[in-house]
């Protein structure tokens, strides 16, 4: 594993807030993580920006959960944090999947947000 303290634990602050909007299924929460022209690509048709990001989320089911691990992170300029995590997301009535996550973080004036979120189903 590679990653460095103070990377992860940008990304560690960004994960848990995302996480807990997950958990709460609480969609605008969770796209207020994003940047206004973030890339998302979860298991569906790609979208752009946070309104996308919430619709997304909205269709999730209740009581969907998430689980994450960061597996490496790398700082990609004074302003970019890119992450790689295993996740896991429950369900309350059927198994669980996981997916493999890359993140690109960006800082901005009021911290640091998701600009580019990309999801994989590993065989």
């Amino acid at each position: 594993m590679s990653t460095t303290t103070d990377d992860e634990a940008i990304l560690r602050g960004v994960l848990d807030a995302w996480k807990a909007a997950v958990d709460a299924h609480e969609p605008e929460r969770v796209a207020a993580g994003f940047t206004e022209d973030a890339i998302f690509q979860g298991l569906h048709p790609y979208g752009v920006g946070r309104q996308g990001i919430a619709a997304y989320y909205d269709s999730q089911p209740m009581g969907m959960t998430a689980r994450y691990r960061i597996l490496e992170t790398r700082r990609l300029a004074d302003d970019l944090v890119l992450g790689y995590q295993s996740v896991e997301f429950a369900f309350t009535d059927r198994p669980a999947l996981t997916v493999s996550l890359s993140l690109l973080l960006k800082r901005q004036e009021d911290g640091w947000r998701i600009a580019h979120y990309q999801v994989s189903l590993l065989p």
